[in-house]
């Protein structure tokens, strides 16, 4: 098969930024970066973007980590070991180390790709498709790629396209008929509508497809500016939409869907509340982002662990759930779990309650507590007779209450609540 005849995915790589904390998190994100946050109920966020680059044929990729990147990698090492190098199959791993000098870390999105030139050269590949590692939803990049090299494009734009009054949280894309980007607007107060629906607006996704000379060129020019920011969003996007061209993917063209009336499904769970929402709608009969289709699965580490196990039978004493999801290795001990999300190796205790609850891998729920829309981290030990998500004003002074009433859990908080009890 002839280059121009093969799958131009195959001819691409994915690089994927992941090396923000995700501070909207909190404390979820004290001990781990944001794409090693877990979600539903074995993956990590990170997994998504990853998924999607293997599921539309990519095997070459490259992850860009930066802030406590230990969870990070060391999942990538257990989950992504599969590539094989002399199948032209490659994962790297690219912690920020000072490659240009002692003093330069990663200053933005733009210098994590141009600090790694030389790793990008040695794929030798004709396409970069470079992806924010924070995001959940599922897409086929090789819908994206196809677009980008017939409309002979310098960069293509991932858009989604939502209301207009809630496109100035993000960076929006004015276009033309033509779907090419006249002017690139950061979060701005009147988001210009689309030229077909004036009530809407197409906000970027944080994923851009180029063609690796082209960028490569803009990377080493961007770093020769002292006033760049080093940033994709910043000053790449603009600087193209300005003296290039520049042309707007729609995200619905290319979202992998589980029924073909189902929506385009996208998430930014940077928010406690969009966090525990999102993972509390896949408890749903019918969730948008469907976990099962075997089609366009969701690869991660996956370990070793018993099937989950419901244990007693008794009046209020019975180890039951309900319209949740319960992962390997847990053990529902005399406990009712209701519209809850449990991740691996969860054991809870008699006589507890589990309401629209998302619980990390490891935690242990002691007896008669009661906990109700709450998120509890990795490994908690949740105290007996602990009950959260009934007193607002009281939960509040011992843990973190987000804005729209989800509690978070974390040992620290409980163990400052044991010392002054």
């Amino acid at each position: 098969m002839t280059p121009s005849t093969t799958r131009l995915s195959k001819r691409s790589m994915a690089f994927i930024l992941a090396g923000g904390r995700g501070s909207r998190l909190h404390e979820l994100t004290d001990h781990r970066a944001k794409p090693a946050v877990y979600f539903g109920g074995k993956t990590r966020i990170i997994d998504f973007a990853l998924s999607n680059a293997f599921n539309s044929g990519i095997s070459k990729m490259a992850i860009a980590t930066q802030y406590k990147a230990h969870s990070l990698i060391r999942h990538c090492q257990r989950g992504w070991n599969f590539f094989r190098s002399e199948r032209n199959e490659y994962l790297d791993i690219l912690p920020a180390s000072q490659r240009v000098d002692e003093h330069h870390w990663y200053e933005g999105t733009a210098d994590a790709v141009y600090q790694n030139t030389d790793i990008v050269d040695s794929y030798d590949i004709d396409y970069v498709i470079i992806l924010a590692g924070d995001h959940i939803y599922k897409m086929d990049y090789e819908v994206m790629l196809s677009e980008h090299a017939e409309s002979g494009a310098d960069v293509t734009v991932g858009c989604l396209t939502v209301p207009r009054s809630d496109a100035s949280a993000f960076g929006v894309m004015a276009i033309d008929h033509a779907g090419r980007i006249t002017d690139f607007i950061e979060k701005p107060s009147n988001p210009p509508g689309l030229p077909d629906d004036p009530d809407s607006a197409l906000v970027s996704m944080g994923i851009y497809v180029f063609r690796w000379k082209f960028l490569r060129q803009l990377l080493m020019d961007d770093a020769a500016d002292p006033s760049s920011s080093r940033d994709f969003g910043s000053d790449i996007i603009p600087n193209v939409v300005r003296n290039g061209k520049a042309m707007a993917h729609r995200f619905e063209s290319s979202c992998v869907r589980h029924r073909d009336d189902a929506p385009s499904y996208w998430r930014d769970v940077g928010t406690l509340d969009a966090f525990w929402k999102a993972n509390i709608d896949l408890t749903g009969f019918d969730p948008d982002l469907d976990l099962w289709d075997r089609n366009w699965p969701i690869w991660t580490y996956s370990e070793s662990v018993p099937p989950a196990k419901f244990i007693h039978n008794e009046e209020s004493r019975r180890g039951v759930a309900l319209s949740s999801l319960v992962s390997g290795g847990c053990i529902i001990s005399g406990t009712e779990v209701r519209n809850s999300l449990l991740f691996t190796g969860v054991h809870s205790n008699s006589w507890s309650s589990l309401t629209h609850a998302v619980v990390l891998p490891y935690a242990t729920i002691n007896r008669h507590a009661r906990l109700t829309k709450v998120v509890i981290d990795r490994g908690v030990v949740i105290p007996d007779g602990l009950v959260v998500g009934e007193d607002p004003e009281e939960d509040a002074k011992w843990f973190r209450v987000s804005p729209g009433g989800v509690t978070l859990i974390t040992q620290s908080m409980l163990d400052r609540r044991e010392s002054k009890l």
